[in-house]
């Protein structure tokens, strides 16, 4: 108790101590007759800022026990806790990679049930349910049953723990103050972040130093944790104290309502009380940002905003002249305006009269709507109007999805720019299974069908990726990969209007905080596979397991993709190109949300109905099926 209560980080609380108490007394009796073990009092798990009460290590088994002290219930959100942590240590824990994994609920007062032993594939097993008079028996029972394996305990515990956080538990962590490095794994893909906060951080440094202006373009493939470099530079470079105020601005909708809620919950959650949500969500906005609202502010005055770092997540989305002043003449009311939405921007930041700097973060190939500028946007804003900033630019920004195969020469003329050697992320760390998921996808939607097989052979064993053409199967799928709080859901394009057949409904609007983060008995979820996410609702946010319902959008005619619009009661063909590049890149953020696996649903089509012939869709499966991809 002593030791518990000296490295407790909080205030202890009775409740907590009496916890302790009951706890080790019901150990104590329970573990009387094993002779040899190991047992960890709140054990850490970094990346879901948790505490395990106890890991128990007996004959090589690792047994992770969640106590409830005072329940008389087995309650499911409790099993998934207990599932989830034993999740976290496999995917994560490198000396349990390989071990074998029980998580145990101990409900102390509920009625005793003898579960039977059941494996998942990977060696983590089912959760267990235990009370205090039968801990001991389970325990007798499983060890029985189980072949003793070897395994240090000690080893065990210091093996490194390499994580790979959502985008909102990553948010979370870095809100309450933890780094980038605790919370990321450390092979290439975190090496690679580490490396690239580094850079950004001497270049805000010179600059605050020396008094001039810069701005940062960093690329990175899809999941390679722009946005979360970006949150972490927000947050270290958040000083109050000296004046350096800065922020995360994103014009994505979905993604700020969710972090903001996400964090505010979490404030709420950890303040016992003595936060009120209202309070939290003000606090939470000054560190993330609609782009929108800093915009209108700046609208209003024409003094320096207070940040003098901004990082504007998916920059290439930022609205060309013609969109920006057609939206400031119908919403605002302004006339005159004669601005793109990245020279405005850069404008606001201009009229510090020392320093400033702007992080762009930029998607290739993540323009999905018409009248985003792209990259190319901002590099006009800066060719005509602001060529005393200096530039410094990812060695990959010359690839044809950041500057459309314009060169970057005749981009910015006479300005000055630099080369940064960390300026972009090309690991994928979305998906901790397979880095190349990203590489794949490009395959596809590029239609190089021999580099997507060879991808797809070497990613099949650890990224499950599967088509069918029947949506219940896509679905039965889903629920049978996830476990714990695993997170599932449906995606289609917002072109995918006739998919209605189905139940998915695309012009029907999700409200993303409820979807993204609410249980699963809520029939607003994502858990739910009742409404479904367009790209417009997902992109810059992930779930573990996704179902891609493809619709006649995007299609195969004589091996070639079409690219198709619904329009009043037939389908056209899209000629113009930048709605082409659109097309393809809502598929890509489709095909690039899932952490852990993905399944393709393409329906069979229906000869009866013009609009859903069977052969807008036989072509595309067909595609899938001389990959290799495996049906169910």
């Amino acid at each position: 108790m002593g030791i518990l209560s000296s490295n407790h980080e909080l205030k202890l609380e009775e409740q907590q101590r009496n916890a302790w108490i009951s706890q080790i007394e019901i150990l104590k009796e329970s573990l009387k007759k094993f002779s040899d073990g190991f047992i960890f009092f709140e054990f850490v798990i970094p990346r879901m800022g948790k505490k395990v009460d106890n890991v128990l290590i007996i004959n090589g088994i690792v047994f992770i026990i969640e106590f409830k002290v005072g329940e008389n219930q087995y309650h499911n959100h409790s099993i998934d806790q207990v599932i989830d942590y034993a999740l976290d240590l496999k995917n994560f824990h490198e000396k349990s990679h390989e071990a074998t994994l029980i998580p145990i609920l101990v409900a102390t007062e509920a009625n005793s049930i003898f579960d039977k032993l059941e494996p998942y594939e990977d060696n983590i097993y089912k959760a267990i349910r235990s009370n205090k008079e039968n801990l001991r028996s389970i325990l007798e029972n499983l060890i029985k049953l189980i072949e003793p394996q070897e395994l240090d305990p000690i080893e065990w515990n210091n093996s490194q723990y390499k994580p790979t956080p959502t985008i909102i538990e990553a948010a979370q962590a870095l809100y309450q103050g933890h780094s980038v490095k605790e919370i990321s794994r450390s092979d290439a893909g975190a090496e690679n972040l580490s490396k690239t906060t580094e850079c950004i951080n001497k270049i805000i440094t010179i600059s605050k130093k020396s008094n001039f202006k810069s701005i940062c373009f960093l690329t990175g493939v899809p999941g390679s944790g722009k946005t979360l470099a970006g949150l972490n530079l927000a947050n270290e470079r958040h000083i109050f104290e000296e004046e350096e105020h800065a922020v995360f601005l994103s014009g994505n909708g979905p993604l700020v309502k969710v972090l903001q809620e996400a964090l505010t919950r979490n404030q709420v959650e950890n303040s016992n009380g003595t936060i009120s949500k209202r309070v939290a969500k003000q606090r939470v906005k000054a560190f993330i940002q609609n782009i929108h609202h800093f915009r209108d502010d700046a609208l209003r005055k024409e003094s320096a905003p207070i940040e003098k770092v901004v990082i504007f997540d998916e920059a290439q989305r930022a609205w060309t002249l013609k969109q920006t002043t057609h939206f400031m003449k119908q919403k605002k009311r302004i006339t005159d305006f004669n601005m793109s939405e990245p020279e405005f921007l850069i404008n606001i930041m201009d009229r510090h009269k020392d320093w400033a700097v702007i992080i762009c973060l930029v998607g290739g190939g993540q323009e999905i709507n018409v009248g985003e500028a792209g990259l190319i946007g901002w590099f006009s804003a800066l060719k005509n109007k602001f060529k005393h900033w200096k530039i410094f630019l990812s060695e990959k920004i010359n690839e044809f999805e950041y500057t459309r195969g314009k060169n970057v020469d005749v981009l910015l003329n006479q300005n000055s720019y630099t080369y940064a050697k960390y300026l972009h992320l090309n690991t994928s760390i979305r998906s901790f299974r397979s880095e190349r998921v990203s590489d794949l996808i490009k395959s596809i939607l590029n239609n190089d069908i021999e580099s997507a097989k060879k991808l797809y052979t070497s990613l099949r064993e650890k990224y499950p990726l599967v088509i069918t053409r029947d949506i219940d199967k896509a679905k039965t799928w889903l629920r049978k990969k996830s476990r714990g709080t695993e997170r599932i859901g449906l995606l289609a394009s917002s072109g995918a209007i006739r998919l209605k057949s189905f139940g998915i409904y695309v012009q029907n609007k999700i409200k993303a905080t409820h979807w993204f983060l609410n249980p699963k008995d809520d029939v607003r979820s994502s858990y739910y596979l009742e409404d479904v996410a367009t790209e417009f609702d997902i992109q810059g946010l992930e779930l573990d397991w996704t179902c891609v319902c493809w619709d006649a959008d995007l299609r195969i005619e004589d091996e070639k993709w079409i690219y198709k619009r619904f329009r009043g009661t037939s389908w056209q063909n899209i000629n113009d190109e930048n709605n082409i590049i659109y097309l393809i890149n809502a598929y890509r953020v489709l095909l690039t949300r899932a952490r852990q696996g993905m399944a393709i649903f393409i329906p069979r089509g229906d000869n009866n109905d013009y609009t859903r012939c069977c052969n807008f869709y036989d072509g595309i499966y067909k595609f899938f099926k001389s990959i290799g991809i495996i049906e169910i």
